[in-house]
């Protein structure tokens, strides 16, 4: 019989038993009936139990099943009926939490391994590039991340990787920039930076938004934060701006620049750096929309300016050229 308990034959509960140890046995039964998917248990006819008081109450009876398999145990009527009844006890249990959106623990469990296990690598791919004696990555560890990069360490990629880090200043990311910026970008090796920066390249193109952002994070980027810089020199300033306008160049860039370099202008406020960006996009590559009562920096009206004069001067010798072969004529 193995564990079909109810295959075998309940006797009678005594006259003498009380009521409520019979609710007591029932109770019990009921619940091996849904415990052993293969009990076989049917309630026969009805029969009389006489209690002490006298009355008569109707109670069932266990009775043997109908002859089917030769242990009793093979009916296809108590089959279905434990499949009922095990279906009933099952509904009541509290679910599992085994799988699957209903198990709130387990997602929960599953998300924090899946953060552990990402940060876990960053630090160890910080760990790979950052300096042997303090826990920041220097120049020397930036040159070597380019070059597992393929990277140059003044390329257009490395300054967007920087920004994307949120990096301080130049030269140096630390564990918090480093990792917290990777896991913006939703990488955590090198092949995924290598795949992630050309999508990142492609939104800055077509968004003036993120690339207006990543301008103004070059000015701080260049700036020596432990001297407490805030100007920036000229020369860093000249170098940044070829560097960031990579994409997106303004048709006056080469102009305004060769007139930093030959006006010597010590240094470029954080203003000046700013608006420079509205004063390309605003005024025409032939300065003719500049307005010198609006509020540029004194800076753009010199640039003006010198620009004018350099087209009067190229005006007066080519009328003196004309002159001359006229006269020579």
């Amino acid at each position: 019989m193995g564990n079909c308990f109810s295959c075998f034959k309940v006797p009678l509960t005594p006259a003498t038993t009380d009521q409520s140890m019979y609710l007591e046995h029932k109770d019990e039964t009921m619940e091996l009936k849904g415990l052993f998917p293969n009990s076989c248990q049917q309630t026969g006819p009805l029969a009389s139990e006489t209690h002490i008081n006298g009355n008569r109450k109707s109670m069932p009876t266990l009775s043997t099943f109908n002859n089917v398999g030769s242990d009793n145990c093979g009916s296809v009527p108590c089959v279905q009926n434990n499949l009922r009844l095990s279906r009933g006890f099952y509904s009541r249990l509290p679910p599992l939490g085994r799988s699957g959106p209903s198990s709130g623990v387990y997602v929960t469990t599953e998300s924090k391994q899946q953060k552990e296990t990402s940060e876990s690598k960053l630090n160890a791919l910080f760990d790979q590039y950052k300096d042997p004696y303090e826990d920041v990555i220097l120049a020397d560890g930036i040159e070597r991340l380019c070059n597992d990069l393929q990277l140059s360490p003044d390329e257009f990629k490395v300054l967007v990787l920087a920004w994307k880090l949120n990096a301080e200043q130049m030269c140096q990311f630390t564990r918090q920039e480093f990792v917290t910026g990777l896991k913006t970008m939703k990488v955590d090796s090198i092949r995924a930076i290598q795949a992630r920066l050309p999508e990142t390249v492609q939104e800055l193109t077509v968004n003036s938004n993120l690339f207006k952002d990543l301008y103004r994070f070059t000015f701080r980027f260049g700036l020596d934060v432990n001297s407490g810089q805030r100007i920036l020199p000229a020369d860093m300033a000249i170098v940044l701006w070829k560097l960031v306008f990579t994409i997106r160049e303004p048709p006056l860039l080469s102009r305004w620049l060769k007139f930093l370099e030959c006006h010597h202008v010590r240094g470029i406020p954080r203003d000046t750096w700013n608006m420079f960006l509205n004063f390309a996009e605003s005024i025409g590559d032939d300065l003719g929309a500049y307005d010198d009562t609006e509020a540029w920096p004194s800076l753009f009206d010199d640039f003006v300016e010198y620009e004018n004069d350099q087209m009067n001067q190229n005006i007066s010798k080519d009328d003196i050229i004309k002159d001359v072969a006229i006269d020579n004529a």
